[in-house]
């Protein structure tokens, strides 16, 4: 039989642990993210790790603009209106490493990024076939676990499709414009949700990606 101090003692600790677990369950709910181990570790057994990225996605990222242009733009690859985030060529953006072609110490991007909401649905903008993720041009894991490449034969070009979760397409599926492929995701990405759009002539690698301008389609919306 337990003395009133240790009866005391046992009924603050139920107490502290019913706190921590209605916190957690707080913080799983409301999408925050405690500054405390204990508690985030309460929340990752409360809810599992669902994916591979799982980890990461629960962290919040502060998205940051490496462009001037402060514009919206419509395209028929995504829906909604979004803005860019990082432009193709030598950028100040911190996460390429320095590129002979730029000046001041400046890496070179690949591609065009237009920040946008995770879950944003992404469609195919012309017609083309899913590429293997194993053949030639390969994608490395910075463009996410789930990237892929939509090759149009006609054009000879390969569309590269980066930091995506929820892919509808399969690789050797023949896709029809206008086909919803993806939806937006942080997969991969050290800043927050947003597409990674990429031109390349097809099964080359990305130092042979071309300016996407013409391919993406830009539109501008104010």
């Amino acid at each position: 039989m337990l003395g009133r101090s240790s009866a005391i003692a046992v009924s603050t600790l139920a107490l502290l642990v019913a706190t921590a677990g209605g916190a957690a369950a707080r913080s799983c709910d409301e999408g925050a993210v405690s500054s405390s181990p204990a508690s985030t570790v309460a929340v990752a057994a409360a809810v599992g790790d669902r994916s591979p990225g799982a980890a990461q996605r629960s962290q919040p990222q502060q998205r940051r603009f490496w462009v001037s242009d402060r514009n919206y733009y419509r395209s028929d690859w995504y829906a909604g209106k979004h803005r860019k985030m990082i432009a193709y060529g030598c950028t100040r953006a911190p996460y390429y490493a320095p590129d002979p072609r730029c000046q001041k110490g400046r890496g070179f991007h690949h591609g065009i990024d237009i920040a946008m909401p995770c879950g944003t649905r992404l469609f195919a903008g012309l017609r083309g076939t899913v590429v293997r993720p194993t053949s030639p041009g390969a994608l490395g894991s910075a463009y996410g676990a789930d990237a892929f490449r939509l090759r149009n034969s006609r054009m000879q070009k390969d569309f590269v499709i980066g930091h995506v979760r929820k892919v509808f397409v399969q690789p050797g599926d023949r896709v029809a414009r206008g086909t919803l492929i993806a939806r937006a995701s942080d997969a991969g990405a050290p800043d927050g949700c947003h597409l990674h759009f990429e031109v390349r002539p097809a099964a080359q690698g990305y130092q042979a990606a071309v300016a996407p301008t013409d391919d993406i389609g830009l539109r501008r919306v104010g």
